[in-house]
């Protein structure tokens, strides 16, 4: 449903503690997937649906319903060797070890140009 965003405490730091990774990202990743479900619990409630519609076609109520019973299941918890894991390809990209180049950066451009829409992949 929601991405979180993964930060260390401290710049260049590829290394978290136990408490940081339970309380800093564990328990406060639980208490956001928590208030998310309640305020989609609110709207189901409420008859506010207004927010879940994306096409003409689409049946809000029932897309409140399934982002309900989605987020029930939903958990945006990482394994501690994972966070560390992206927290030192940061370092990597920083500290120069890994360089963002132009090399770099058109195999980047190659795997997100399915993003693009038809005008703009014209336009390139």
């Amino acid at each position: 449903m929601y991405s979180t965003s993964v930060r260390g405490n401290y710049p260049n730091k590829i290394k978290m503690s136990w408490w940081e990774y339970y309380v800093g990202h564990c328990w406060m990743t639980g208490w956001k997937t928590i208030r998310s479900n309640f305020r989609v619990w609110a709207n189901l409630i409420t008859s506010d649906y207004d927010e879940y519609a994306l096409m003409e076609e689409d049946d809000p109520e029932q897309k409140c319903l399934e982002w309900f019973w989605a987020g029930l299941n939903d958990d945006d918890v990482h394994p501690k060797q994972l966070l560390e894991y992206l927290m030192e390809m940061v370092d990597h990209v920083e500290t120069g070890v890994i360089p963002l180049d132009e090399n770099f950066s058109g195999r980047i451009t190659d795997l997100t140009e399915y993003l693009k829409t038809p005008d703009e992949k014209r336009s390139t």
